[in-house]
């Protein structure tokens, strides 16, 4: 009976999610965060994760579900992974430095691979190498399953990025004394979202942390601090410095694909000419499919195949006297390969845990507007509409957003004015050709909060693994947050000498 229920209950949460998606008209889908490309993913999927180096040690802490509270069930623990790499460590009586990578919303798995800063760098510093997942995801998961859990409104509700942090300090610390480090200086790391945990938790745990790197964090993008459009809006100025035949193709398209859907078989014309998987429904899911293609080549135009002038290569090569929509095609195929077939749900896969756990998050606290507003913008007019978003997450979670939570509970406002004093040790790394760079700090907001940016930079490209094609401008921009980080770790170990002395003087 149990497994009855489970089952139904899982089938019923799916089924809200694929219906939420499918009601949601013209408000087209959330850009994803995530310091990976999809498709590195898939491909780190298909190698298998197995095979990582026997360096890589994984754990499992027994985690307190509720850091805040004091009830009976805020006692429940879970189990929570996290992967020690002590290969280049120079050890405690060294106080050599611990660097540590905040998991964020999808397995930890994925960025024990496609993460490269830590392994990159731990020669240089002789550091410990800590990996914490993100609870809610990969095996850090609360009553055993996902599905449990998420369905479960009580346990839900600790899906928090304040307990997430909470996590993060609990484990360094254990870390820290099983290792007798309590002296080893901590940096923590962080991309996305997870780059904007790294510069929480510094701020939150300024005794647990000396300094964090988040990288490509856009902490402005909530709470009306950056304009809703400045995500799509540098998604089109991307494309239209790459192609400008390109931008014109896809600006027209979608009027094209609205003349066409509006025929008595214009939906089964679409779906052959783009050779979907299966019929389309209406017209709208086949331009949310490109939509998210869009943003993702943007979001994630990294040297040296530079994904972005992959798809409009394929849109401005096809061949002469081919339609738009034709041409719209050849980019699809050029992106995603000549395939038998098309997946309207690739980007939105209501199974994925990515894509559940990251809807629970929107629907809580990390509500970002982000729309399609701009007149010039080459995508079909779409406004972030707060009061639809709320009317979704009720139908879903039975939850209300709190859009001005993480800016009450973090900060945002008048940021500068706020961390010139009280900050210290962030640094904010963003590439301009990063459609989230629009929420992310870019100017110096101290000597020691500092923006680190690079014109043609993409997102998290800072953090990903150094390649021997790595253009001059990323390896500068490596070298500068390396150097950052170098400063911070000597002045610490200057002051730990200086309070060593005083304390052996007061004795």
């Amino acid at each position: 009976m149990d497994l009855v229920r489970h089952s139904f209950h899982h089938q019923l949460l799916l089924f809200s999610l694929i219906s939420l998606s499918y009601v949601s008209g013209t408000q087209f889908s959330l850009p994803r965060l995530g310091a990976l490309r999809r498709t590195i993913r898939n491909k780190l999927d298909i190698e298998s994760i197995s095979s990582l180096p026997k360096d890589f040690k994984t754990f499992f802490y027994s985690q307190t579900l509720d850091h805040f509270n004091y009830k009976p069930e805020s006692f429940t623990s879970f189990q929570q992974r996290y992967v020690i790499n002590s290969k280049y460590w120079g050890g405690a009586n060294t106080s050599s430095p611990i660097l540590v990578y905040f998991g964020a919303e999808e397995s930890l798995d994925y960025d024990l691979s496609g993460i490269g800063f830590l392994t990159d760098n731990a020669p240089r510093f002789k550091a410990l190498l800590i990996y914490i997942e993100h609870r809610f995801y990969g095996k850090s998961i609360p009553c055993g399953s996902r599905e449990a859990a998420l369905r479960n409104a009580s346990i839900r509700g600790y899906f928090t990025s304040a307990q997430a942090i909470a996590d993060y300090a609990a484990i360094i610390l254990h870390i820290k004394k099983t290792f007798f480090a309590k002296n080893s200086p901590v940096i923590v790391i962080g991309g996305s979202y997870g780059g904007m945990l790294a510069a929480w938790f510094r701020l939150k745990y300024p005794h647990v942390a000396l300094g964090a790197l988040a990288s490509s964090a856009p902490i402005l993008y909530f709470d009306e601090l950056a304009p809703h459009v400045g995500y799509y809006a540098i998604v089109t100025k991307d494309f239209k410095e790459t192609s400008e035949s390109c931008y014109e193709t896809i600006r027209k398209s979608w009027d094209e694909i609205d003349k066409v859907a509006s025929k008595s078989n214009g939906l089964s014309i679409l779906s052959m000419k783009f050779k979907t998987c299966e019929k389309l429904k209406r017209s709208f899911d086949l331009k949310d499919f490109l939509d998210s293609i869009y943003s993702e080549v943007a979001q994630y135009d990294h040297p040296p195949s530079y994904p972005l002038n992959i798809i409009c290569r394929g849109i401005d090569g096809a061949p002469k006297g081919t339609d738009i929509l034709g041409r719209i095609f050849a980019g699809v195929v050029a992106y995603m390969g000549n395939n038998s077939c098309y997946d309207m749900n690739e980007f939105n896969r209501p199974n994925d845990e990515t894509y559940i756990g990251w809807r629970w998050q929107t629907c809580s606290e990390m509500v970002m507007p982000i729309g399609h507003e701009n007149n010039d913008s080459m995508f079909p007019p779409s406004p972030f509409n707060l009061t639809k978003f709320i009317r979704k997450c009720k139908s879903l979670f039975g939850v209300r957003p709190r859009p001005h939570w993480v800016t009450t509970y973090y900060g945002g406002h008048d940021l500068k004015l706020i961390l010139h004093r009280f900050a210290s040790n962030i640094i904010f790394s963003n590439g301009l050709r990063d459609p989230y760079s629009s929420g992310g700090v870019l100017e110096n907001i101290s000597d020691s909060v500092v923006a680190v940016y690079t014109v043609n930079g993409s997102h998290c490209l800072d953090i990903l693994p150094e390649k021997k094609s790595d253009p001059v401008w990323l390896i500068k921009q490596r070298k500068t947050e390396v150097g950052i980080i170098e400063s911070w770790i000597s002045k610490y170990y200057t002051d730990l000498i200086m309070f060593r002395d005083r304390t052996r003087v007061s004795s």
